[in-house]
C-alpha cells in the first residue's frame, strides 16, 4: 500500500510540473502572464538578482528560464528562428497559393544599365513619356527610386531608377534579387566600353536576362552591327544570328523603336511567367531610404508579393513600423499597393537599409519581436562577412569566383588565359572569372565581389580609397601583383588546399580475443592479448572472424585490469568493448587502425 501511495504521489508531482517555452524576446509582463504569476513577484525575483526592471522591459531569456524553474516550471528556449525562415519560404507560400488559383501575373521589374553617356537617362525619360497615367496626371513629380508605367495596351512595367549597376549590385549584396530583367544600353556610335562589360558581368552574376538596347542609331557614324559583333565576345548573341539575346535598335532622343523595346521586355517577362498572389500579406524589398526632416524615416519599398495596406505592421531588416501612408511616384496617396508596385512608405521606427527584406506581420508585437531578434542576431551577419572567401581559406569550397583588374588589355588577357589554364590543371576545382577589365580597383568591383563572394586580383593597379574602405567593411580579399607568375603561384597554392584530400589507412595493431565476459549495463567485453603493434582507445577497429570482416567501427573502451588506459602495447593483455557491437567470440582478431588525411603538396 505504501509503495502504491508513493507511486501516486510521484505521478501527481509529475503532473504538477508544467512545461513552458520562453521566447528569445520577452518582457516582464509577458513572463508573468506566461507563468500565471503576479507581475510584482517577477519584479521581486529580478531584484534578488540585482536587476531593476519595469513591467514593459525585456529581460534576458536565460534569466526568464531561471525564474520559471524556481516556480516549478520545466522551461526551455523557444526557437524563434522559425519566424525568420518564413522569408525563405515565400516561394513555397506562392506555390501553395498557386494550387488555390490565387496567382496572377505581375509587372516585370526592370533595371537599365550601361556605360556612362550611352543614353540611359534619356531612354528612361522617353519611357516615362509613354506612361498613360503620367500623361493624365501631368508627369512625374517625385523621385522615389522606382516607378511603374502603364502602356497603351494596359500592361505595366516597373523600372528601378537606380544610379547604374552599382546600386543594383549593392541591393544584391544584401541578398535581394530585385530585378527580373536588365536593359543594357549601348551607343551605336561608341560600341562596347568598360562599364558596358561591367554591367554585363553584374547582370550575369545575378542571373538576370538581358535585353540589349542599341541606342543613338540616328547619329552619324552609328553602326548597330558592330555593337552586335562586339557583344558576341561576352556571350550576348543576337537572335537573328542564332543566339538567344534580344537586340532592339532605338533612338532615345527621337523615341524611335522605344515602344518596340518595351514590347520585347514584356515578351521576356511572359517567358519568365512572373506571378504573385495579391491576396496575402505583403513581402517586398527596400530600394532606398532616407530621414526626411518633415516625414521622419521613409523608404521606397518594391512590393514583390501580396498587397501592402495603410495600417499594416511590418518589419524591415532591424527595424519595424506601421504603415502611416503610402505615396506613389507622383506623390499621390494610395490606400494599398499590389505586387510589382513601388511605393514610398511612411511609418518606420528607424531608417532601414537598401536591400532589406520588407515583411508584413499580423500584429505590432510580432513585428517588434522579430526586429528585436534580428538585432540580437546581427553578430551572425557580421560573422558571415568574416567568413568570405580569401586565398587562405579555400579548403572548404569547390569553386571560386575571381575578378581581374589590370593596367593594360594585354596584361588582362595574359592573366585571364593563365588562370584558365590553371583551372584546367585542377579538374576538381572550378575557377569562374566573373569580371575582367582594364583600370584601377573601384568600389563597384568590391561590391560585385561582395555580392558574388569573389576574390579581386589586381595586376599593376591599386584600389582607390573608396574601394579600400568598402573592402574592409565587406571583408573582401584584394590581392595586387606586378609579376604574373606570383599571382599564379599564390592561386596554385590556394587551389591545392581546395583539392579533396586523400585518406590513407594506417594499421596500429592487432589483438586476439581469448575470453569474453557479458556485463548487463555494458555488453560483451573482450579479453584480448595484443599480438602486434598497439591498441588505442577510440581508434577505429575491425573484427575479423575466419578471414571475414564481421564488424567495422570503433573501440568504445579499453582497460588494463580495472583501470581505463589510452593504449596497450604488444605482449600485454587488455579488456575492450566495441561500439554498438556485442557478437564477439573467442578466436576473433581485432585490428585497430586510424585514417590519415593527406593533402596534395
Amino acid at each position: 500500500k505504501e509503495e502504491k501511495k508513493k507511486e501516486v504521489e510521484e505521478q501527481s508531482k509529475e503532473e504538477e510540473i508544467k512545461i513552458v517555452q520562453i521566447p528569445e524576446v520577452i518582457t516582464v509582463r509577458e513572463l508573468a502572464d506566461l507563468l500565471d504569476i503576479p507581475v510584482n513577484q517577477i519584479l521581486m525575483d529580478l531584484l534578488k538578482r540585482k536587476i531593476l526592471a519595469t513591467v514593459n522591459q525585456t529581460i534576458d531569456p536565460k534569466i526568464a528560464i531561471e525564474i520559471a524553474e524556481e516556480h516549478g516550471f520545466l522551461a526551455e528556449l523557444k526557437e524563434e528562428g522559425v519566424e525568420e525562415e518564413k522569408e525563405a519560404e515565400e516561394e513555397i507560400l506562392s506555390e501553395e497559393a498557386a494550387e488555390e488559383g490565387n496567382l496572377v501575373p505581375r509587372p516585370p521589374v526592370v533595371v537599365v544599365m550601361g556605360h556612362v553617356d550611352h543614353g540611359k537617362t534619356t531612354l528612361l525619360d522617353t519611357i516615362r513619356k509613354t506612361d498613360v497615367a503620367a500623361k493624365e496626371h501631368g508627369g512625374i513629380t517625385q523621385h522615389i527610386g522606382a516607378y511603374k508605367i502603364k502602356l497603351p495596351n494596359g500592361k505595366e512595367i516597373t523600372f528601378l531608377d537606380t544610379p547604374g549597376h552599382e546600386a543594383f549590385t549593392t541591393l544584391r549584396a544584401r541578398g535581394s534579387k530585385v530585378a527580373d530583367i536588365a536593359i543594357l544600353v549601348v551607343a551605336a556610335d561608341d560600341g562596347v566600353k568598360p562599364q558596358t562589360v561591367e554591367a554585363i558581368n553584374h547582370a550575369k552574376s545575378a542571373k538576370v536576362p538581358i535585353v540589349v538596347a542599341v541606342n543613338k542609331i540616328d547619329k552619324p557614324g552609328a553602326d548597330p552591327m558592330r555593337v552586335r559583333q562586339e557583344l558576341t565576345q561576352y556571350g550576348l548573341i543576337p537572335e537573328e544570328w542564332g543566339g538567344d539575346t534580344i537586340f532592339v535598335d532605338v533612338s532615345a532622343k527621337t523615341g524611335k523603336n522605344v515602344e518596340e523595346l518595351l514590347e520585347m521586355v514584356l515578351l521576356v517577362a511572359e517567358m519568365l511567367e512572373l506571378k504573385a498572389n495579391p491576396n496575402r500579406p505583403a513581402v517586398g524589398t527596400v530600394i532606398e531610404s532616407k530621414l526626411d526632416p518633415k516625414k521622419g524615416p521613409v523608404a521606397t519599398v518594391l512590393v514583390e508579393n501580396g498587397t501592402l495596406k495603410v495600417g499594416d505592421y511590418f518589419v524591415a531588416g532591424y527595424t519595424w513600423g506601421k504603415v502611416k501612408a503610402l505615396l506613389n511616384e507622383r506623390g499621390e496617396r494610395l490606400k494599398e499597393a499590389g505586387p510589382g508596385t513601388p511605393v514610398e512608405v511612411l511609418g518606420f521606427e528607424e531608417v532601414p537599409q537598401a536591400g532589406d527584406k520588407f515583411i508584413v506581420k499580423a500584429s505590432e508585437r510580432e513585428a517588434k519581436q522579430l526586429a528585436e531578434i534580428r538585432k540580437l542576431r546581427r553578430e551572425e551577419e557580421l560573422l558571415a562577412k568574416k567568413t568570405r572567401i580569401h586565398l587562405e581559406n579555400l579548403s572548404e569550397v569547390k569553386e571560386v569566383n575571381i575578378i581581374i583588374k589590370a593596367d593594360t588589355q594585354g596584361s588582362l588577357e595574359a592573366l585571364r588565359k593563365s588562370i584558365e589554364e590553371l583551372s584546367n590543371k585542377f579538374s576538381e576545382v572550378s575557377i569562374n572569372i566573373i569580371h575582367g577589365a582594364v583600370g584601377g580597383i573601384t568600389e563597384s568591383d568590391v561590391m560585385l565581389a561582395a555580392a558574388s563572394n569573389a576574390i579581386i586580383i589586381g595586376f599593376n593597379v591599386r584600389p582607390d580609397a573608396g574601394a579600400r574602405k568598402a573592402a574592409e567593411e565587406e571583408n573582401v580579399d584584394i590581392r595586387v601583383y606586378n609579376i604574373i607568375y606570383q599571382a599564379l603561384e599564390d592561386l596554385e597554392k590556394a587551389m591545392k588546399g581546395m583539392l579533396a584530400p586523400t585518406y590513407r589507412e594506417v594499421l596500429l595493431g592487432t589483438a586476439e580475443v581469448r575470453a569474453t565476459f557479458k556485463a548487463k549495463s555494458i555488453g560483451t567485453i573482450a579479453g584480448c592479448y595484443v599480438t602486434d603493434g598497439v591498441i588505442k582507445r577510440n581508434a577505429k577497429a575491425r573484427l575479423v572472424r575466419n578471414g571475414v570482416v564481421i564488424y567495422d567501427g570503433e573501440i568504445n573502451s579499453l582497460k588494463r585490469f580495472k583501470d581505463d588506459v589510452k593504449e596497450v602495447q604488444k605482449g600485454f593483455e587488455c579488456g575492450l568493448t566495441l561500439k554498438n557491437f556485442n557478437d564477439i567470440k573467442v578466436g576473433d582478431i581485432i585490428e585497430a587502425y586510424e585514417v590519415v588525411e593527406e593533402r596534395p603538396q
